[in-house]
């Protein structure tokens, strides 16, 4: 079994900057994708950033050129630098990965989620 736990999140002003660190733990063959969704209230969940393990990053095209999403395979850690924040990116955070086992399935993992607010 796998558990990805974020750390970061919080309160900050607009035009500031934040990170966010998710880490998988537990038995892990190979991690194909890890990456962020956010779900703001009334709004449907959506990608935010998701890197391959090959290092190719999609963004959200509200996010391009404002955050950068960066996979440590090694460490089994995926790190979000935001910066540039808008009142728009306030949403919860949730790291997301997917995690190919040994037998050659995937399945995919959630943390826990964490706050991001971003005050105009």
């Amino acid at each position: 079994q796998v558990q990805l736990v974020e750390s970061g999140g919080g309160l900050v002003q607009v035009g500031g900057s934040l990170s966010l660190s998710c880490s998988a733990s537990g038995i892990i063959f190979n991690i194909n994708d890890m990456g962020w969704y956010r779900q703001a209230p009334g709004k449907q969940r959506e990608l935010v950033a998701h890197t391959t393990r090959g290092g190719s990053t999609d963004y959200a095209d509200s996010v391009k050129g404002r955050f950068t999403n960066s996979l440590d395979y090694a460490r089994n850690t995926v790190h979000l630098q935001m910066s540039s924040l808008k009142p728009e990116d306030t949403a919860v955070y949730s790291c997301h990965a997917l995690i190919e086992n040994r037998d050659g399935t995937v399945d995919d993992y959630w943390g826990q989620g964490t706050q991001v607010t971003v005050s105009s």
